[in-house]
């Protein structure tokens, strides 16, 4: 699946959102995606992006993994510390709370396809601490690196998009879309390959950000939500 049709009221022609300029020096990724690659091409391809200034830092480009043919995409924000030394997306504490989440909403993993919408790890080091501290990718980060989500999506052609958490909505879903406001629902948006489905919730980070006596509902809310994304599967 390509990206949304752009909103001509909040997008450039191309789908670029406005208000989100590529920096100078850092021309976004669409000169490193070969046109037509399938996704194992596009995942060697993106080791080699330079389309903004987050691979200089990061340890490698974390791209996707699950089926390249899945009905039902996972669409993230960017790699964690493990993600980002592992080369995997969601294998860090998120990502295993993501695993648990899919299971009990009735979803098979290994047929789902899993993705960032940023693909380099963006952090801050801690002097001294030896850590590395997670940051929000910006608008510029999300639309350097649009074009290796656009291609991957195209290849993969789900059925069902279910964007996890703010950064990976503002890649997909139109501009007044909220996760506090709209998770769960269903959108039907035009594309390339017709009209697709997609859903906004939590990342699953999120939940592990709340006090410990809330994190089981706040669990629970993002399965219902997946739960809503398995049963739009057609």
């Amino acid at each position: 699946m390509s990206e949304p049709a752009p909103d001509t009221a909040t997008s450039t022609p191309d789908g670029t959102p406005r208000g989100a300029p590529l920096r100078p020096g850092h021309p976004g990724a669409a000169q490193w995606v070969p046109p037509g690659a399938d996704v194992e091409r596009l995942r060697e391809a993106a080791r080699g992006c330079r389309g903004c200034e987050l691979w200089e830092p990061a340890t490698q480009v974390v791209f996707s993994a699950g089926a390249a043919d899945g009905r039902l995409a996972l669409v993230g924000e960017q790699p964690g510390d493990q993600e980002d030394r592992r080369g995997i997306p969601f294998v860090g504490p998120a990502g295993r709370l993501l695993q648990r989440a899919v299971a009990e909403a009735g979803i098979d993993l290994a047929t789902t396809y899993v993705t960032n919408a940023v693909k380099h790890f963006r952090f801050e080091q801690r002097t001294g601490a030896g850590r590395r501290i997670h940051r929000t990718p910006d608008l510029a980060h999300v639309t350097a690196c649009r074009p290796w989500l656009a291609a991957e999506l195209a290849q993969v052609d789900p059925e069902v998009v279910v964007c996890l958490g703010a950064t990976a909505a503002k890649a997909l879903l139109p501009e007044g879309f909220r996760v506090t406001k709209h998770r769960g629902q269903l959108i039907r948006r035009v594309t390339s390959r017709g009209e697709k489905t997609f859903l906004g919730t939590i990342h699953p980070s999120a939940v592990l950000r709340v006090p410990e006596a809330e994190r089981e509902a706040a669990h629970a809310a993002l399965v219902a939500d997946l739960r809503v994304a398995a049963g739009a599967l057609t």
